[in-house]
């Protein structure tokens, strides 16, 4: 499911500027399927009359959602395509607030065999991109929705036991956003204060000369980047022997990876780099030791009284 996440999210950052169209749905339900159903045939399709599906307890049986008939399901997904290009209605929505209601509509609807869910937060990205909102590329609400399953169940409930107000779920569904954005702001602090940590250790080992730095540098601010002999005899004008010994003895050091494409050799950047600065850098200098004794020690005892 990761892998399908990752191409959905390549596939939705092609599709963004373009319009929802049931073919499209369909494409997004096939990518974060793929592998996953019991039935590979119900992958890109709607389901049919003869799959009766619901939303129910697993343990207790109880069913939570009944969703609308099939024969009903390719006039609804018009509508909804319609809704996500803004097509409908004829007065302004937010255009976050509509991503969260296109979000909601396809799991209602849930017009797959499985996988509804998956394919709504899909599209609730592809609304966000679409909008405008590209750093939405780099937020994960699933994993916070997989924190507190319940609360993202009851957001559905509650909005269809209250004669289907949404309220419930937009309010939902913006606390996870919010809670998202502030992981995502968390994590980039933390990884910025890393990368700071790490170029200043990289600057202060020995025997690496400024091209095989600058080159490290790039690689601890673009993981997986892969570097090739000419490019880098390229970049800082030198021989090609010059960059290929810069290039192998970073390799030597541990501080790169080599491999071999055909005739030439491509070099990238462990995803411990930062680690292995570290361990090259050596230990931590310890805080100066303060020497200066205090004007009492309570291991000397006082001269009795009287004695000079």
């Amino acid at each position: 499911m990761i892998l399908n996440n990752y191409r959905t999210m390549q596939r939705i950052r092609e599709l963004r500027a373009s319009s929802l169209t049931p073919a499209v749905v369909f494409d997004l339900h096939r990518l974060v399927t793929e592998g996953t159903l019991t039935n590979p045939d119900a992958a890109g399709r709607l389901r049919s009359d003869q799959e009766d599906i619901r939303v129910v307890d697993e343990i207790e049986g109880t069913v939570f959602h009944v969703p609308p008939p099939a024969s009903q399901l390719a006039a609804r997904l018009d509508a909804l395509c319609a809704f996500a290009n803004g097509e409908t209605p004829d007065f302004f929505i937010h255009p976050v607030i509509r991503a969260i209601l296109l979000h909601f509509w396809l799991a209602y609807d849930h017009p797959f065999v499985d996988g509804n869910g998956r394919t709504a937060r899909a599209l609730f990205y592809w609304s966000m991109l679409r909008q405008g909102y590209e750093l939405f590329e780099f937020i994960s609400i699933s994993q916070i929705l997989l924190r507190a399953p319940v609360r993202y169940a009851e957001a559905f409930l509650h909005t269809e036991t209250d004669d289907n107000d949404l309220t419930y779920f937009i309010l939902h569904q913006a606390g996870v956003i919010r809670e998202a954005v502030e992981t995502l702001r968390a994590y980039v602090l933390r990884k910025t204060a890393e990368l700071r940590t790490a170029e200043k250790r990289l600057h202060g080992l020995g025997g690496l000369n400024h091209r095989q730095q600058a080159l490290l540098t790039h690689a601890l601010r673009e993981p997986a980047t892969p570097y090739l002999i000419v490019a880098h005899q390229r970049s800082h004008n030198v021989t090609h022997q010059t960059a290929r010994d810069d290039l192998f003895d970073l390799v030597q050091r541990g501080l790169l990876i080599v491999q071999r494409e055909g005739r030439r050799y491509v070099f990238v950047a462990p995803t411990d780099l930062g680690q292995k600065l570290e361990q090259l850098a050596g230990p931590k200098p310890s805080p100066p030791t303060d020497r200066t004794l205090p004007l009492r020690l309570s291991s000397v005892p006082e001269p009795p009284a009287g004695n000079a």
